[in-house]
């Protein structure tokens, strides 16, 4: 998610953990002309001109990518060689609707389900659109919860096992818990902690070791909510700091150890479990406002959105060869 707020950039705490990210696609550097690692490649380049940002991504068998794109209303698979296949167009919001904060419509989060359902996020600052969206195999966009069209909607989590949605309100600052067969929509955590602080608060989200991990764009902080034996919000633990602009994330494995995408930065911060955390990719390895990221076992997926940049939107593959 783009901030358009100038900033003095927080100073970066060296990380206790290392990192080794190798080589899986093509070399990034002979599209763009920027100096690369050999370790990092690109999955695809993007079509700016169509309206191919993507904004967040969840990950199919056979190593495709479905993503959404922030501004055109359209979701796509990505495959392993770069083709890109859409998939759904969401309604256009009706005349005169402004979505909060980023005024254009505006698709966030995605993920996936055992079955292959998607689950997704859609904000049109119009009540007849925004809220939790599902698209199952072969099927149509079906709108399953309503939420607040004075909110944005933007990270999601999936706990599957308890057949639960976490969204996260930028706007609101709120955790909405949603089930999903759709039904009650319940404002599940709240606080000053995922307040945003003059642009977007609460925006990526995970289910993690049975627990909530929710990141903050505007204060750069990684945040930890129990779950408790009653399924409410237990007390807002802060797990990490000084990551301004924080995007979504992903975890590297059964630890804390995580991948954050730094938006405005075009950085990705590997972020340990004491909180302190280090620069491991950079616009010079391909990155253009990294929106979120992707790991299934050793392999790492970064998708950039360009909001800034405006000249590449992509989608980066590394290997994990040391994290814990």
């Amino acid at each position: 998610m783009p901030r358009t707020l100038t900033r003095t950039r927080s100073a970066l705490v060296a990380a206790a953990v290392a990192a080794v990210l190798a080589a899986t696609m093509t070399d990034p550097a002979a599209a763009t002309g920027a100096r690369s690692t050999p370790d990092v490649r690109f999955v695809a380049h993007l079509d700016i001109a169509d309206g191919r940002r993507p904004e967040n991504i969840t990950l199919e068998p056979g190593n495709s990518a479905v993503v959404t794109f922030a501004y055109s209303r359209r979701i796509a698979r990505i495959t392993p060689d770069g083709r890109v296949h859409i998939l759904a167009t969401l309604p256009e919001p009706p005349a005169g609707s402004v979505t909060p904060t980023l005024r254009s419509p505006f698709l966030g989060g995605i993920v996936r389900d055992h079955d292959g359902t998607l689950y997704f996020l859609y904000a049109t600052g119009s009540s007849d659109l925004t809220g939790v969206w599902r698209l199952r195999p072969g099927g149509s966009p079906q709108r399953i919860a309503a939420l607040p069209a004075d909110g944005l909607p933007n990270g999601l989590a999936l706990d599957a096992h308890e057949h639960l949605l976490y969204a996260a309100d930028s706007v609101r600052g709120t955790l909405w818990r949603v089930p999903t067969h759709g039904g009650p929509v319940t404002p599940w955590a709240t606080g000053p902690e995922l307040a945003p602080a003059g642009f977007l608060g609460a925006n990526g989200v995970k289910v993690h070791n049975g627990d909530v991990w929710v990141t903050n764009l505007d204060k750069g902080t990684v945040l930890r909510i129990p779950v408790t034996r009653h399924a409410a919000a237990g007390p807002v633990e802060t797990r990490a700091t000084g990551l301004v602009d924080i995007d979504d994330f992903a975890f590297t494995g059964h630890g804390d150890t995580l991948l954050a995408a730094i938006n405005a930065d075009n950085e990705v911060a590997l972020v340990g479990p004491d909180g302190g955390h280090t620069t491991v990719l950079t616009a010079a390895d391909g990155l253009q406002n990294p929106t979120s990221v992707a790991v299934r076992g050793t392999t790492a997926y970064i998708a950039s959105g360009a909001y800034f940049t405006d000249t590449d939107p992509n989608l980066l593959s590394a290997h994990i060869t040391s994290h814990r």
